[in-house]
C-alpha cells in the first residue's frame, strides 16, 4: 500500500495529521458535553451538529489520506453531513432570535434583502420580501431540500458507479458526474442564498451573540470543504498536480486535498470551541422593545 512505502518524513506528517484529528475529535467531544450542560433543550442539539462539521469532515479527511482511493466515498460522507449542517445553521439564527414567532414580532414590518450572494449579490434591482410566516418557510424549505436531495444524489452517485457508469473527473456531457455535478452545485447554491438572507437580517440583533464570528466559521468551512477541493481536483484532472506512482494525478490531488483539510478543520474546531463556548444574555423580548419608547414619552 501507498502508506507502507512512506519514508520517514512521511510518516511522521502522517501521524502528527492523524493526532490533529484525533485532538479535534476529542475537543469536539468535550464542547459536546458542555453544550448539553449549559445550553437549553431547544438549541442543544442544532449547536452540537454545527460545532460537529469540522471534526467530521476532519475524520473524514484522515480515512480519505490513509486510504486515497477511498476519497470518493469520504467526500460524499462529508458532503451529505454538511449539507444537514447548512440547514441546521439558518435554524440556530432563528432559535436566537426566540423562535419562529418572536422573529415574525421583532420584524413585524421588515423585509429580507434577496439581493445578497451567493445568487443574486449583483441584482440590486430585486423587490424587497416583506418577512412573514411563509418567506420564512421558503427560507427554510431552500436549506431543507439540500439536506434531503444531496444523499439522494449520493445514492445515485454509488449506485452508478458500481455499474462502472459514473467517474468522478469525468465531466463529459455523455457522462452523468457532469450533470450530477450539476444539480448539486445549484442546490448549494440555493441553500447557501437562503442562509445569506436570513444572516443579513439578523446580524446586527444577533451582534450581542457573536453571530458574526459563527457565520465566518461557517463560510470558511463552506469554502475549504467545497471551493478548494474543486479547484485540486480540477488541477488534477489537467494533470498539473503530476502523478507520484502508485498514485495517478487525480488520487494524488485528492490526497492533498484531505491533508490541508485535516489542518484546516483543526483550526477551526479549536477556533468555534472558543467562540460557541462563551455565555451570551438571552435578547430582550420584543413585546419590551417595543414599549419602552412609549414609556419615556409618558414619563414627566
Amino acid at each position: 500500500s501507498f502508506s507502507a512505502g512512506l519514508d520517514l518524513p512521511g510518516r511522521f506528517l502522517f501521524a502528527t495529521l492523524t493526532l490533529m484529528t484525533l485532538i479535534a475529535i476529542l475537543v469536539f467531544i468535550e464542547e459536546a458535553v458542555y453544550i448539553y450542560r449549559k445550553i437549553p433543550s431547544s438549541k442543544r442539539s442544532i449547536i452540537i451538529w454545527i460545532n460537529a462539521a469540522a471534526p467530521v469532515i476532519s475524520t473524514t479527511s484522515c480515512i480519505g489520506m490513509w486510504i486515497p482511493r477511498s476519497g470518493m466515498f469520504t467526500d460524499f460522507t462529508a458532503g451529505i453531513f454538511f449539507a444537514i449542517v447548512i440547514h441546521k445553521f439558518l435554524i440556530m439564527m432563528i432559535k436566537e432570535c426566540g423562535g419562529q414567532k418572536v422573529l415574525l414580532r421583532r420584524f413585524e414590518n421588515g423585509h429580507f434583502t434577496i439581493s445578497t450572494g451567493p445568487c443574486c449579490c449583483c441584482c440590486l434591482c430585486l423587490p424587497r420580501v416583506p418577512i412573514t410566516r411563509k418567506a420564512l418557510f421558503w427560507l427554510k424549505l431552500s436549506t431543507f431540500q439540500f439536506a434531503v436531495f444531496r444523499p439522494v444524489l449520493v445514492f445515485l452517485s454509488i449506485v452508478l458507479w458500481t455499474n462502472d457508469n459514473y467517474v468522478v473527473y469525468n465531466l463529459s456531457p455523455k457522462g452523468p458526474a457532469l450533470w450530477i455535478s450539476c444539480i448539486v452545485g445549484a442546490l448549494t447554491l440555493f441553500a447557501l442564498w437562503a442562509v445569506g438572507i436570513m444572516f443579513r437580517k439578523v446580524r446586527i440583533l444577533l451582534k450581542c451573540k457573536n453571530i458574526i464570528p459563527k457565520f465566518a466559521l461557517y463560510q470558511f468551512i463552506v469554502i475549504l470543504n467545497h471551493l478548494q477541493i474543486t479547484i485540486i481536483n480540477m488541477l488534477a484532472t489537467q494533470k498539473i498536480i503530476p502523478c507520484a506512482p502508485p498514485l495517478s494525478s487525480t488520487v494524488r490531488g485528492s490526497y492533498i486535498a484531505h491533508q490541508l483539510l485535516i489542518m484546516e478543520m483543526f483550526l477551526i474546531t479549536v477556533i468555534s470551541r472558543v467562540v460557541y463556548r462563551r455565555k451570551y444574555h438571552d435578547l430582550e423580548p420584543p413585546e419590551c422593545v417595543a414599549e419602552e419608547p412609549t414609556d419615556k414619552k409618558q414619563t414627566p
